[in-house]
Parts: C-alpha cells; structure tokens; sequence
C-alpha cells in the first residue's frame, strides 16, 4: 500500500470482497430494497430478550450468512474488523465472541463499513493477514434508546430526522481475485464539525465530511466525478444529500449530482413508509452496500464506486453536555471484477 497525495492510500495488491451478505429487521423488508437482502428479520427482538441482544444477533447472522456464502469456516478467518453505535460497541463483541476469530472493535459511527474494510484492506495489502472479515450493525430501537429518547417517550419527530435502520452488513476480503469487486483505494476522514447540535438533522451535521472527504480524494488521484459509475454515500439521507451537493459545488465547485447516491434513501420508500429524511445507522449503508450494490458490481451494471460512508461522532453525554456533532467520512474505491468486460 502506498500513498497517493496527501490523504489518499491506494492498495498494490488490489484486495477482494470475495463474499457478502446483509441482513435487516421487519421495517427495511417492507421497503424497495427487500428482495436483495439475505434475511429479514420478522420480529424486531430477533427471539432475545432485549434489543441490545437482538442487534448481536443480527452481526452473527451477517456473519454465518457470509461464512456459509463463502464456504469457508471461521477458524480459517484470520481477522474481523467490526463495530457499532452502542457503549462498547457491545453488538459487536455479544454477537462475534462465539467465533473464535480475533476480533478489533472500531468505532466510527454510521462510517463504520467503510472504516472496517478500509483498515480490512490494508491488513490483507500489507501481507499481515490473507483473510478478514469487515461488519457493522444498527438497531432502531437501540440507538433511540441510546441517543434520544425512548420509544415509550412518544416524542415527536421533526421532517429532518432519519429512521435508524435495524439491519447489519458483512463483507469477507482475501488477496486479489480477478473474479471478485476489488478494494483499489482508502481514504481515512478526518473529523468535521459544522455545528449542528440537533441529534434530529444528523444528514446536516455529516454532509460536510463527506464532502471534504470526496473532495480529497478527488484531488489526490486527480479524478472527476463522472470517472465513476456512483459516488455512493452511507446514510445522509435526504436533507443531508441534498446539503452535500450544494457543498461540493459551493465549496469546491465539483457537481456530483448525476452519479451521487444515498443508502439512506434508497432503502425505505419516504413516502408509504413515514421514515422522514431517511435512513441513517451503521447497518444501513451495511446492509446496502453487501447486498444492492456488491450485487451490481459483480455484475458488471456498475464499474467503479466510491462508497462514503459517514459517522457523527456524538455519544449521550456530550448531547447533554450541549456539544456539537463532530462528523466523519471514511472513503472506499470498490471496482467490478476484472475478467467482465
């Protein structure tokens, strides 16, 4: 792995997602989405006793579903890079501990797809592991309950607020393979904070990242934006997608708009479905990603995307405390495999 300009890593080996797989909750099957996904959960506990058990639940389905996929057994799995949005990222260390795979646990928000397999990448790049694992998840109830109010509270929610999605996404990446998505380039986010204080307008506080992160990226490889299929964002939803278009033109006068796409607002139908700006959580742009877009990647229906997953970096007590809402993006060049034409 080298770096390209300031802020950019690009990968000398060309890593591969060799298998993927996503899985959501009862709300994100009704949506358009549904027939991509893996599983859909029916029930928003999963059988558990707690909401807190059921997002385990969902990672250690993500990840058996894409094991089975893969037709490899986890003792084979050198490594897995995983997280979510609660203290402790508990999701993650309840749901994966009966592996038996080592395990870091990263945080980076709703950025953590794009963070987990771009330090997933660089493992397998640098030769310190052949295989790994990169998986996040979110539940509705759970960050509700963490970072608002809740359910029972009833709160009224503003047009600007996003539903976060209750699914997880897993993604498992070995050397290069000329039949598999590659993972050609990396670029690490640094924080943002254009200070929104509403835990309600996430899509506004994590715009700005994503911007600059494109825009970085851009710079350092010396691309346009119609040089790729999509610029796929994690989980702006509608507020914050049209926020990042008027930014990069304001800011850096690059229209995005024609390749621009947001997992937030392709996974629910905004209007049958009432979810406001859209979707927002660690397993929405997850579970899009491993499913929808994989899928149209192995294909050969999209050529080359640039996945921008975006985190706000809030917890409860700096909400309480009357702080910002730092933001960041994390950057992912993913292209079609080699041998389609």
């Amino acid at each position: 792995m080298h770096r390209l300009g300031k802020y950019t890593l690009i990968t000398d080996s060309a890593p591969s997602i060799v298998a993927s797989a996503g899985v959501v909750g009862k709300t994100e099957g009704e949506g358009p989405l549904a027939k991509e996904f893996d599983r859909i959960f029916t029930d928003d506990l999963m059988g558990k006793d707690s909401f807190e058990q059921a997002e385990s639940e969902l990672q250690r389905e993500a990840v058996e579903r894409l094991l089975s996929k893969a037709s490899m057994p986890a003792e084979s799995v050198d490594m897995v890079f995983a997280g979510d949005l609660l203290n402790q990222c508990t999701a993650s260390t309840f749901g994966l501990k009966d592996f038996g795979i080592p395990l870091a646990c990263m945080f980076g928000a709703c950025s953590t797809m794009a963070l987990t397999l771009a330090t997933a990448a660089a493992f397998i790049d640098s030769g310190a592991c052949s295989s790994a694992i990169a998986v996040t998840s979110s539940h509705f109830c759970t960050a509700e309950r963490q970072f608002r109010q809740p359910l029972e509270y009833g709160g009224q929610r503003p047009q600007s607020a996003q539903r976060t999605v209750t699914g997880a996404g897993a993604a498992l990446i070995t050397a290069h393979r000329s039949d598999c998505p590659s993972l050609r380039a990396v670029t690490y986010g640094a924080v943002t904070d254009f200070e929104i204080k509403d835990a309600n307008n996430m899509g506004a506080a994590m715009a700005p990242a994503a911007a600059a992160t494109i825009h970085r990226f851009l710079e350092d490889t010396g691309t346009k934006p119609d040089e790729y299929s999509k610029i796929v964002t994690g989980d702006l939803g509608f507020v914050g997608s049209q926020l990042l278009c008027e930014l990069m033109m304001r800011d850096y006068g690059i229209d995005i708009s024609g390749v621009h796409e947001d997992c937030g607002k392709l996974i629910f139908d905004r209007e049958a479905q009432d979810v406001h700006s859209g979707g927002s959580g660690c397993g929405c742009s997850a579970s899009v990603l491993n499913t929808h877009y994989l899928r149209l990647l192995k294909s050969g229906e999209l050529k080359r995307i640039l996945f921008v997953a975006t985190g706000a970096l809030l917890s409860p007590t700096t909400s309480l405390q009357g702080e910002t809402i730092p933001s960041i993006a994390h950057l992912v060049l993913i292209e079609k495999p080699e041998n389609l034409n």
